[in-house]
């Protein structure tokens, strides 16, 4: 068996190419893309996937061949790379707004964690809901079926083909409108609950105004807040379910603009 140089040489750039865009989305997609990761395992992770999908995917420019436009259609594949893994750090963050919502109406604005994989301070409930989604999107295989995605949107777009990123960047921009819709219906419930709770504590500081409203409101919203917590959990499979199923059909169309 003899290889040529201009066999290897389009080997080579095949590797090149594909490897550099899947890196891209490996940098920003959660999970792998978060700061837990090591470098060198998203590294490897990205010349093992670039090498498995070296075979089935198109020609790339030859790199011997190297020129401006050449390398500004890798920056542009880099660039669909990493918008298409954005989308999925959208999806995250509704879980996170919603949270953010429930803790501040809990009272727990102050009871702020760092989060370990964005590196950013957040509320206690978001920190909770960002793990419980991360197990669930684990759980049912969305991580591969993320990649299925991704691995399409590549075989729509293959190397060397020019790319529409205005429309591209307007899907990605209506995704984030409906990141922040999501997060607000998801947190209604229990922003509602609350409310009345906390009016219920004002009516009694009009009725009462000896008691001491501010030493027993905020245990009492705490302790309510829980028990609303509970109740609104017994719905996270259908409400995951209706969220996650919305943002893989959107996704599916960014990756077939």
């Amino acid at each position: 068996m003899t290889i040529s140089m201009v066999q290897f040489s389009s080997f080579i750039s095949e590797l090149l190419f594909n490897t550099l865009r899947v890196a891209g989305f490996f940098m920003v997609v959660p999970i792998f893309g978060n700061q837990l990761v090591s470098p060198r395992i998203r590294i490897a992770l990205s010349i093992a996937a670039g090498l498995a999908l070296t075979p089935v995917m198109g020609d790339a420019p030859n790199i011997a061949d190297l020129n401006l436009s050449i390398m500004v259609d890798l920056v542009l594949q880099i660039l669909l790379a990493i918008g298409l893994g954005f989308t999925a750090v959208i999806f995250f963050q509704l879980f996170v707004i919603a949270g953010q919502f429930i803790g501040m109406q809990m009272g727990l604005g102050f009871a702020a964690m760092v989060d370990p994989g964005n590196g950013v301070s957040v509320t206690v409930w978001s920190q909770f809901f960002l793990m419980l989604v991360t197990l669930s999107f684990l759980a049912l295989n969305g991580h591969l079926i993320l990649f299925e995605i991704f691995v399409a949107g590549f075989k729509l777009y293959p190397n060397g083909m020019e790319l529409g990123m205005g429309e591209f960047a307007a899907r990605i921009a209506q995704l984030g409108g409906w990141m922040f819709a999501g997060g607000v219906l998801l947190a209604i419930p229990a922003v509602v609950s609350l409310l009345i709770v906390n009016m219920s504590f004002g009516v009694m500081n009009r009725s009462a105004p000896q008691l001491n409203v501010f030493s027993l409101g905020f245990p009492f919203s705490l302790l309510f807040g829980l028990v609303i917590i509970w109740f609104v959990l017994h719905g996270w499979a259908d409400q995951f379910h209706r969220l996650a199923t919305e943002f893989l059909d959107i996704v599916s169309g960014i990756s077939q603009v």
